[in-house]
């Protein structure tokens, strides 16, 4: 069995490092968690460029400006790259936002070594979109440069948290943000005033979220926490999340009641809003055909009504009925917005709105 390439113990210890990093930021009992994630993340950052540059054939070691057939030599080791070199060679362009989001953390690692021991929650605090993009952008280049099997995703977990969940809370939060010393605040401030405003809106130079707490019905492919990203949004989506606030954090709370049928759309219901969305005339024959095919509820008269895929279809014992969810309409949406799909959705060809006396 051949040996592992040398790289492979650099990147492992990457992965390492940026656990330990998480684990420490997620751990508000531990005394300078914040300053411990901002140097393990530093390191892992470090290992994980010299892992792609060493796995590429890139030399990494500093050569002697006096002779560059010659390495600088420190205390009998090679002198290899700092991570600020590392960043500089790997993104080329000053503005790219993940390379301005590793600056941003190496200029503030030099601050929080040395200074400011007692303020490390309140910076946490602050700059926390920042770590959150710092981390996410970490996991980006490990998946992309050696593939997901070493993606963090089986490592790390969404931490059970509490966060601005209250008025009280959120008022707390905010007079720990105010107590930031002035020279931190005045470095924040001069960093961002320094950004092109792509840069600065950037979610890979800083992540900021905004949280809606809804009751959702069990759905058995999904997971208990779903993100919806921004670029799959439709431009009135985007409009109402902005909408929302511009603190960063929104949090909605609602309060649900048993209902019979919550969430779920009658035939003609799901029917029209299909019809509404697609280029081609829909019908009720179109929607029976499309359930048909997909088989996602039995035939009317069967004796198993309720073996349904409950993704899309559930059975109202009480008025001996079907119900239709958002998900299966979306599908439709989808699937009957091209010719194709819509002749492989309902077996039909499609047909122009308005052609034959249509809609």
């Amino acid at each position: 069995m051949p040996r592992p390439a040398r790289w492979i113990s650099t990147l492992r210890a990457s992965i390492d490092e940026a656990t330990l990093a998480v684990r420490l930021y997620n751990d508000s009992g531990q005394s300078r968690a914040f300053e411990g994630f901002v140097v393990h993340m530093h390191l892992a950052w470090l290992y994980l460029l010299q892992a792609r540059f060493a796995r590429d054939g890139i030399d990494y070691r500093y050569r002697r400006p006096d002779d560059p057939r010659r390495f600088v030599v420190v205390d009998g080791e090679h002198k290899r790259w700092e991570l600020a070199k590392c960043v500089a060679e790997r993104w080329t362009n000053a503005d790219d936002p993940v390379r301005r989001n590793l600056e941003f953390f190496i200029a503030l690692r030099n601050r929080v070594e040395h200074r400011h021991a007692s303020t490390d929650r309140d910076l946490g605090l602050t700059v926390s979109g920042h770590a959150q993009a710092f981390l996410l952008n970490f996991e980006d280049e490990l998946v992309s440069t050696f593939g997901a099997k070493y993606s963090l995703a089986e490592i790390l977990r969404f931490p059970v948290f509490v966060g601005t969940f209250t008025t009280d809370g959120e008022q707390a939060l905010l007079k720990l943000r105010d107590r930031l010393p002035a020279d931190l605040k005045r470095f924040i401030a001069q960093y961002h005033s320094g950004l092109p405003e792509a840069t600065a809106a950037d979610s890979r130079f800083e992540l900021r979220l905004r949280v809606v707490l809804e009751m959702a019905s069990r759905d058995a492919d999904a997971m208990s926490m779903q993100f919806t990203r921004w670029d799959d949004m439709t431009e009135e989506e985007r409009s109402a999340v902005a909408e929302m606030g511009r603190r960063g954090q929104t949090i909605v709370r609602e309060q649900s009641r048993p209902v019979v049928g919550h969430g779920l759309l009658r035939p003609r219901e799901a029917e029209l809003k299909v019809a509404d969305a697609v280029p081609y005339r829909f019908t009720s024959h179109h929607f029976l055909r499309a359930w048909q095919i997909k088989k996602i509820r039995p035939v009317n008269g069967s004796d198993k009504p309720e073996r349904t895929d409950e993704k899309y279809c559930m059975y109202d014992a009480l008025g001996r009925g079907y119900g239709y969810t958002e998900a299966w309409v979306k599908y439709l949406i989808k699937q009957c917005s091209t010719a194709e799909g819509f002749q492989a959705v309902t077996g039909r060809s499609a047909e122009a709105k308005g052609a034959s006396g249509g809609q």
